[in-house]
């Protein structure tokens, strides 16, 4: 059985001992300010997920948060190892500049650097930025900027004339080594047939178990029509504890800190969206307070007061890692996780989860050498979880 991959997140926004807002159009709420995202505090947090043996770190886009390539560019220099996931918009950076970011950032990172493709769900935040394309035309102009930039990091040169984009003669000086995965997500058939062209793993939110096991069969069978295989990956928050009952209060504590002035603001902004994901979202809690554990340890609270990912595992340490083990079966592979407030949540579940998932024989901290295999004798929990 493979060995699991996780990620962290990056709050560029600012963090909290509360849930902080903001994504598709929604400002950041004001508990932003209470730790602002300076280079010192995304440092604890890059360095926190460094030793506990995340894989790599999440850095949001768009107008609610600080720009994530040059803040990870900052950030490569204060770590060794951990990677960047670095999301960005293909129609503000141009494809032949952007696979020269990438080249360069690879380089000088020692090869640290993953991509997290994002489309661009809400067409009021993208005029802001220039962009005057409509959604499905946003979708043809992703598959077209991926296609020359994977061309490019090929070594190619490019004459490429689609329907979005035009270069002619491009060429890079030199090509990221190595290329760099991309990572997309999305829910609307113009998403799914991007991804199964593209993407090297296909994200989605946490969705109860049924629903994304649909999602998993669906890119399956859009990428093996285009003849490719896909890794998948899930975006969850996660409040996790020694016991059950300390998790549960926790995610009390923190939707007893959800005004309701605050809840109808917040929803009445992703009710606009035009996003199929965050249509989604909304729909596992429909703006109510009450019956938000939607499935197994599986809580929607998050996704009152802010948008994108909205769910969290919740739960203790060993039910945590049994929500892993059953999307894992799925087909899931990475696991990208944030919590409030992230440094403390950072060591809750690399202190409490990773270590059941590493003595199953399912996770290996990625500066383990190659003798730190767990025992056989430990397996076990693997066979039994999910029962």
């Amino acid at each position: 059985m493979s060995s699991l991959t996780f990620h962290w997140f990056l709050p560029t926004y600012g963090d909290s001992r509360h849930v902080v807002g903001g994504g598709h159009g929604v400002p950041t709420g004001s508990a932003g300010g209470e730790r602002p995202a300076t280079l010192g505090y995304l440092t604890q947090i890059a360095r926190a997920a460094e030793d506990l043996g995340f894989d790599g770190a999440l850095t949001p886009t768009g107008a609610w948060c600080e720009d994530a390539w040059l803040t990870t560019a900052m950030l490569a220099r204060e770590t060794e190892r951990l990677k960047f996931l670095v999301a960005f918009r293909p129609g503000i950076v141009a494809p032949t500049l952007a696979a020269q970011m990438a080249a360069t950032f690879q380089r000088h990172s020692g090869g640290r650097l993953l991509l997290n493709v994002v489309t661009g769900g809400e067409s009021h935040e993208q005029r802001a930025y220039g962009d005057f394309l409509d959604k499905d035309d946003r979708y043809a102009r992703t598959g077209e900027f991926l296609e020359i930039v994977k061309e490019l990091w090929d070594g190619k040169t490019v004459d490429f004339t689609g329907e979005q984009l035009r270069v002619a003669g491009a060429r890079l000086a030199r090509v990221p080594d190595p290329v760099p995965p991309v990572y997309f997500g999305g829910s609307s058939p113009a998403a799914g047939e991007v991804a199964a062209r593209a993407a090297d793993v296909y994200l989605t939110w946490g969705e109860p178990p049924a629903e994304v096991e649909r999602k998993i069969a669906w890119i399956r069978e859009l990428a093996g029509r285009a003849g490719r295989r896909v890794r998948f990956g899930i975006r969850l928050h996660v409040i996790t504890r020694d016991t059950a009952e300390a998790a549960w209060a926790e995610a009390q504590r923190l939707l007893d800190g959800f005004g309701p002035e605050a809840i109808r603001a917040v929803q009445a902004g992703l009710a606009r969206s035009e996003s199929e994901g965050q249509r989604r979202m909304l729909a596992l809690h429909g703006g109510r307070t009450d019956g938000l554990e939607i499935a197994p340890n599986l809580w929607a609270g998050i996704g009152l007061v802010r948008g994108g990912a909205g769910t969290a595992l919740v739960g203790s340490h060993t039910e945590v890692a049994e929500r892993i083990v059953e999307y894992q079966r799925l087909g899931i592979e990475e696991f990208i996780l944030s919590g409030h407030p992230h440094v403390e949540e950072a060591y809750w579940f690399g202190e409490g989860v990773l270590p059941v998932l590493r003595d199953a024989g399912l996770w290996r901290h990625p500066a383990a050498r190659t003798d730190d295999s767990p025992a056989a004798a430990q397996v076990p929990f693997a066979a039994g979880v999910g029962r």
